[in-house]
């Protein structure tokens, strides 16, 4: 059986390697090339050097749309863990009904991102009329806070999973030991429970931080980039870019944001792996 195995493995594999060269990397390739072209199709596609790229810079509302982002994922992720970790440190006590609490903290997960966004549109409107505040699409402010809580409601139920699967694989030995040393219930969460939580926590910033970043039904569902553009998120500014404006010459400014905002996301996801994948070695 190993023998077969062995000899017919390239045969099995065949079928994924396909379908991941077909559906991810050409596109991927192509999509890198005609951020370099003025295009109508994928066909008609005349070469344009740097030149897009240029102009997606000097874009304002994308720059505004960068900073807009940033701002939002240090705080949606500070938020979403902290939220979900402390939810988790409850739900690992001997409470009753732990397992529906799980359930209920985890279901907004499951609902789509469109939903949500309209959902909570009504929500945030509804209270910031009774408070006479201006609406979500007048104000970007309140559009920031208003996706902050949506990504929060959705989040924390899912982090919060991975954070009490990483609680129960801590010895309870270890746990044990500190307390007939004499250490407080905080000391001990500080000194054992958190270093031993790292994997956990890396796992869970760098899913918070991609998140954030890559976030586009509820910032379309929830604001629109209203007003003025200025609550617009980088998924977002793309889009509008590219299917927003017309003429040619703005599809490859699209594609370009689009070149641009991958590099930047994968570049902070692997400052962000490396330091918390240092601190695990560490412990």
């Amino acid at each position: 059986m190993e023998k077969a195995i062995k000899k017919y493995w390239p045969i099995f594999l065949l079928p994924t390697l396909a379908a991941f060269l077909i559906g991810f990397i050409i596109p991927f390739l192509q999509g890198v090339y005609l951020a370099f072209c003025q295009f109508t199709t994928v066909r008609d596609a005349a070469f344009m050097g740097l030149s897009n790229f240029s102009r997606a810079l000097s874009d304002t509302t994308f720059t505004h749309a960068f900073w807009y982002n940033c701002a939002f994922v240090a705080v949606s992720t500070l938020a979403i863990n902290l939220g979900g970790l402390a939810v988790a440190l409850i739900l690992t006590r001997a409470i009753k009904g732990t397992n529906i609490f799980r359930t209920v903290f985890f279901m907004p997960n499951l609902i789509g991102g469109i939903v949500l966004g309209y959902i909570w549109q009504i929500l945030l409107n509804c209270v910031l009329s009774l408070l006479e505040r201006p609406l979500l699409a007048l104000d970007p402010t309140a559009g920031f806070w208003g996706l902050v809580i949506l990504m929060c409601w959705q989040q924390i139920g899912y982090m919060m999973i991975i954070y009490i699967a990483g609680l129960q694989s801590i010895p309870d030995t270890l746990i044990e030991a500190a307390e007939i040393d004499g250490a407080t219930p905080w000391q001990t969460f500080i000194k054992v429970k958190l270093p031993m939580l790292m994997p956990s926590i890396t796992i869970c910033l760098f899913l918070t931080i991609t998140n954030s970043f890559k976030l586009f039904d509820q910032n379309m569902a929830l604001t629109g980039g209203q007003p003025a553009h200025q609550s617009e998120l980088l998924a977002y500014n793309i889009y509008y870019t590219f299917y927003g404006r017309s003429g040619p010459q703005w599809r490859g400014i699209g594609q370009a944001k689009a070149v641009i905002f991958c590099i930047i996301v994968v570049a902070i996801s692997l400052i962000q792996l490396k330091v918390t994948r240092e601190k695990e070695v560490q412990q």
